[in-house]
């Protein structure tokens, strides 16, 4: 483990630890992991570097910390969305105090790689959502033409049931008249071998109107 130094801090080490620290925040990851980092490459306790960066360093790259939040921001934004980030084009070369218009134009050039990822990926969700509601509008054509099918398959199975209906009436009508005409026939054959004082006559019938027969005298 690294003694802690009791030299004062040059201006290489501010900017190693800005640096860092910017590029740690820019991925997303904790302060507390970039000062150990720093710690480790300039010799000095992460306390010391935190106590370091807290109190003297941070104030002068307010606007280097703003665009590193933006660009964590799109960095998270775009693995959401499935879209390769690439840390070259997010890389921020921190500037000595007072350069801010060279840390904009890394801004500009970090933005710029991260819209073009995001057009990108626009025009491949707009050929997606094409193919979608093509695939959408044959679902619907099929969709009308299985319910147009049904409607037809519905009308066609009413016709058969109202076919059936009428074939059963009919049924239940014969079947009544045969078994009336089979009492009939069974009435009439009682009747013809009834005799009548020992002898057998010729009897006569009739058909009444309600379908029985009744012997003429």
């Amino acid at each position: 483990m690294s003694a802690v130094r009791q030299d004062a801090w040059s201006e290489d080490d501010d900017l190693i630890l800005a640096e860092v620290i910017l590029r740690h925040i820019r991925e997303g990851s904790t302060q507390l992991a970039a000062f150990e980092e720093v710690g480790q490459r300039i010799g000095r306790t992460s306390a010391a570097c935190g106590f370091r960066w807290n109190s003297c360093v941070r104030k002068r790259y307010d606007e280097a910390i703003s665009i590193a939040k933006q660009q964590r921001q799109k960095r998270n934004y775009l693995k959401k969305q499935g879209i390769p980030v690439y840390a070259d084009g997010e890389k921020l070369t921190v500037p000595a105090p007072g350069d801010g218009e060279e840390a904009k134009a890394e801004a500009v050039t970090a933005e710029t790689m991260s819209m073009e990822a995001v057009i990108r990926y626009l025009r491949q969700w707009k050929a997606t959502v094409q193919e979608l509601n093509r695939q959408i509008r044959q679902l619907e054509k099929q969709l009308k033409e299985k319910e147009e099918e049904l409607a037809s398959l519905k009308s066609e199975n009413e016709r058969l049931s109202k076919e059936v209906s009428e074939v059963q009436t009919d049924y239940r009508v014969v079947n009544d008249d045969y078994k009336a005409l089979i009492r009939i026939m069974d009435r009439a054959r009682r009747l013809a071998l009834l005799p009548e004082d020992g002898e057998e006559e010729k009897n006569v019938f009739k058909m009444d109107p309600n379908g029985n027969l009744e012997r003429v005298e």
